[in-house]
């Protein structure tokens, strides 16, 4: 198990050596996201750069707005997200995160999930998906159709119950850590991704974990 973290613009300027020093052995960096037009998380690049110079293993996560509600929905942000990212490597998956859509639209987002997932892994990414464990899984997808692809879920208070299979879990949203001002969420890693993606058979055959 490794401890992590997943930032965004919300956290403002971090310290990265203070968060390495601190034991934190990986972060999940907010690229950008389809929720207020298009955009790139304005601390990305800097955050990207910084992590890199001190030697913590990345990811990163693209936030899809309310209308991403069909595969080629998906596809389209994979895209956006795919210029965002361009040149850079990561040690931990690339994410949709996908909490805004309507549960009336879960066959739609589940097509979006999947659309978003294989154009990430045509690219040579490994690619999961990011949401909460009930309102986001259990209500806005229908996970039956996303078995193949890793999951990071969101529940605090206690470990997932609905997702029974997952990579990751997002177990705080107001974590306290050196170098950062202010709360920061806090996550699980039960896979060793880094060697998983330095493998590179990750777009072929995607290993997920039960975690109880």
């Amino acid at each position: 198990m490794a401890k992590g973290i997943d930032v965004s613009h919300w956290q403002g300027v971090i310290d990265w050596l203070s968060v390495k020093e601190s034991g934190i052995e990986f972060a999940i960096l907010k690229a950008g996201g389809s929720d207020d037009g298009f955009y790139t998380d304005s601390t990305f690049e800097q955050n990207y750069k910084e992590v890199k110079a001190v030697g913590l293993p990345v990811g990163a996560y693209y936030y899809v707005g309310e209308n991403c509600t069909s595969r080629a929905d998906g596809i389209a942000d994979a895209k956006r997200f795919l210029e965002i990212i361009k040149g850079k490597s990561f040690e931990y998956p690339v994410y949709i995160d996908l909490e805004d859509t309507a549960p009336a639209a879960k066959a739609g987002a589940t097509e979006a999930c999947i659309g978003f997932c294989e154009t990430m892994e045509a690219e040579g990414y490994y690619c999961g998906i990011y949401a909460s464990d009930v309102s986001g899984f259990a209500e806005r997808l229908d996970i039956t159709k996303l078995q193949k692809f890793d999951k990071w879920v969101a529940r605090y208070g206690s470990k997932p119950q609905y997702v029974k299979t997952y990579g990751m879990w997002q177990y705080s949203s107001t974590g306290t850590v050196s170098g950062i001002s202010g709360g920061v969420d806090m996550d699980e890693s039960y896979m060793n991704y880094p060697e998983i993606i330095k493998g590179a058979a990750f777009t072929i055959v995607i290993v997920l974990v039960a975690v109880s």
